[in-house]
């Protein structure tokens, strides 16, 4: 019954909210002849034909466009995590869109749907090939997708960040902006929709049959590449369609499809036309009430469709039905490398030169240059602490990743992924927001409240559902949603301290002071010193449930340890260095890579490399393009994300 009458009772909630604000823009009375034939004198009857109404319609298309794009990408993939995002065509077509802007803009006046399409589709296709070696699994798919999402969002960001003035209002609308001058996208997104739909209806077959394995598909005459390649093709089509058209819209692809589920929809063709009317209602919705919300600007609509949508998922989540199969432990193997008694020294003097380099080396007026003694004595209190934070945040955090990862046997945990870093972010957003002054203690404060309350949602999401790796993705998938459409509805509020929060939150370390410096060695040394007390734990946890109550683990205790010590240690690191740093992700996995596979070589090698990484990038950010400075955190996913990408592709 609950099934039956859910989407009526939502169309009747939209249908009431938009007659309402219908209703404060014209007097019903009016409404038949403004849709008519407006009076060209009457400024409420203009606004009625050619904005409100079209305002309304553009949302219902769109939403099911993305609906209809989600569900193809998760049938196609057999992944239900899959989507315009979490597989990069929505970032990749931003990501074009913005660059055109800034390098060939009148490409968009003629161009703009065929640079989405070939930005969405070149994003996507790296996604697909880099996850093929592994026959496109859940895990590498999905991980390849968020790096790639990263890589873009990364670059796009940066663009901002070089000619905020230029990309300030385009960032606005690539965020989802869904308001309309006339009838003109929505006419023409509403033919793309039905020409898509009308080409997912001619793949429901073809789409049934990928329920089953490859070699079961090969069997039946089919093939799986092809298969997949038509559906891809129709929905990277209709998501750049609607990046295009109004802006990067969040999380309804990823939303849509889950309802339709939770609503009974089982098979392709049902989940079809379900996820097509909740993706419209969805964004109907969110887009009905971001008009009403007291702010100086209007929010974007994909904005607040995160900060709607994330909560709506993680009420749901349990509900839904395990699609990945459960994890029973981690890549853990047995060791090729340990750490010889030389190695530390090694890692002191890479370090040391690391800030030497860092503090020295510069680039200025004259060139690349080693500073004198006069240059030194006036950058050395600006350049040492900046360093030292560098070195000891991205330690933190390659530590908090290593913590994370082997506690739940998922090598896409990390503080980004899971959203603890985006939780931390939240707290500061809203210190900023509530109008506290934006110190250092405050800040802490305010990051570590963000990310234990985020872990504690993660925690009781995951014992909700057995701890399955499909269920903590798409929680960490949903903070960290409602992270960026919080930090995007803070921009789109014109608050004068927007410079400060946009520098941090794209990983900035040109605040530092020797207060920081100091604050974050010592975080690092106690993380470091506390390390082997877990050391057991570590060591079993991976190995899957069964096998830790079997050995005497106390997990519910131990699993609540390692959140602790993982979530406040991402949030002070989150502090110094913003959200957006990656290092959680790429440091434990590259000294896995490297062989480092038993608990505690991998945590120090992890905070080596994490700590290393930091620094060069902090130094790079300082001088590649000088006298323009480049974030830290933007500089590490551009740098860090295609190297991961890479030993992603080449290992098996």
């Amino acid at each position: 019954m609950f099934a039956i009458l859910a989407l009526p009772a939502f169309a009747g909630l939209c249908l009431l909210l938009t007659a309402f604000r219908l209703a404060e823009l014209l007097p019903l009375n009016l409404w038949w002849g403004a849709v008519i034939a407006p009076d060209v004198t009457d400024v409420g009857q203009l606004l009625f034909h050619h904005s409100a109404l079209p305002r309304v319609a553009i949302s219902i298309v769109a939403g099911a466009a993305l609906g209809l794009a989600g569900t193809i990408f998760q049938q196609t993939l057999r992944n239900p995590l899959a989507e315009p995002a979490t597989v990069g065509t929505a970032a990749g077509a931003n990501l074009a869109l913005g660059t055109a802007a800034m390098l060939a803009p009148f490409l968009l006046e003629t161009g703009r749907e065929l640079v989405a399409i070939g930005g969405g589709a070149l994003a996507t296709a790296a996604v697909i090939l880099i996850a093929w070696r592994r026959h496109l699994s859940a895990v590498s798919l999905v991980l390849a997708g968020l790096v790639v999402s990263l890589v873009c969002g990364s670059a796009s960001a940066l663009l901002v960040v070089l000619d905020r003035e230029y990309m300030t209002e385009l960032f606005i609308w690539q965020t989802g902006s869904l308001i309309q001058n006339g009838t003109a996208v929505v006419t023409d997104l509403s033919v793309k929709l039905l020409i898509g739909f009308a080409l997912a209806t001619s793949l429901i077959r073809p789409m049934r049959i990928l329920e089953l394995d490859d070699e079961s598909t090969r069997s039946l005459g089919s093939s799986p590449a092809a298969l997949r390649l038509a559906g891809l093709t129709v929905a990277v089509w209709l998501s750049a369609a609607v990046v295009a058209a109004v802006g990067v819209i969040g999380f309804v692809g990823l939303a849509a499809p889950h309802i339709a589920g939770m609503l009974g929809a089982r098979t392709f063709a049902r989940r079809m036309v379900v996820a097509s009317a909740g993706g419209a209602l969805l964004l109907w919705f969110t887009d009905q009430l971001v008009q009403v919300l007291p702010l100086p600007e209007e929010v974007p609509t994909g904005t607040a469709t995160a900060l709607i949508g994330a909560p709506l998922l993680l009420v749901l989540l349990p509900r839904m039905r395990a699609v990945m199969p459960t994890q029973g432990g981690s890549d853990v193997a047995s060791p090729r490398h340990v750490i010889r008694w030389w190695m530390p020294f090694a890692a002191i003097a890479a370090t040391a030169a690391t800030i030497a380099l860092s503090l020295f080396f510069a680039r200025g007026v004259d060139g690349w240059h080693w500073a004198s003694g006069a240059e030194l004595a006036t950058f050395l209190p600006l350049r040492l602490p900046r360093a030292l934070v560098a070195l000891s945040a991205g330690a933190i955090l390659a530590i908090s990743g290593t913590l994370i990862q082997r506690m739940t046997g998922n090598p896409m945990a990390s503080p980004e992924v899971l959203g603890i870093s985006s939780g931390a972010a939240i707290g500061v957003t809203l210190l900023f927001l509530i109008g506290i002054e934006l110190d250092r203690t405050n800040m802490i404060l305010a990051a570590t409240a963000g990310a234990l309350l985020t872990l504690g949602a993660i925690v009781l999401m995951a014992e909700r559902t057995f701890f399955s790796p499909d269920h903590i993705l798409l929680a960490g998938i949903s903070l960290s949603a409602m992270g960026t459409g919080l930090a995007a509805l803070v921009l789109a509020s014109g608050d004068p301290r927007i410079d400060f929060l946009l520098a941090w939150l794209s990983g900035s370390t040109y605040r530092a002071t020797p207060g920081d410096a100091l604050t974050a060695g010592c975080v690092l040394l106690v993380i470091l010193a506390g390390s082997p007390l877990m050391t057991r734990w570590l060591e079993i946890l991976p190995l899957g449930q069964a096998t830790s109550i079997a050995l005497g683990i106390p997990l519910k205790t131990v699993r609540l340890y390692i959140l602790i010590a993982a979530g406040l240690s991402a949030a002070v690191a989150t502090v110094f260095v913003g959200p957006l740093s990656f290092v959680g992700l790429i440091a434990p996995r590259a000294a896995d890579y490297l062989g480092y596979h038993r608990p505690l070589p991998q945590l120090f090698v992890s905070a080596f490399l994490g700590g290393l990484t930091m620094a060069v990038a902090d130094w790079l950010g300082r001088t590649i393009i000088f006298p323009w400075q480049v974030p830290v955190g933007l500089l590490i996913a551009l740098i860090g994300g295609p190297f991961f990408l890479w030993q992603l592709a080449i290992r098996r």
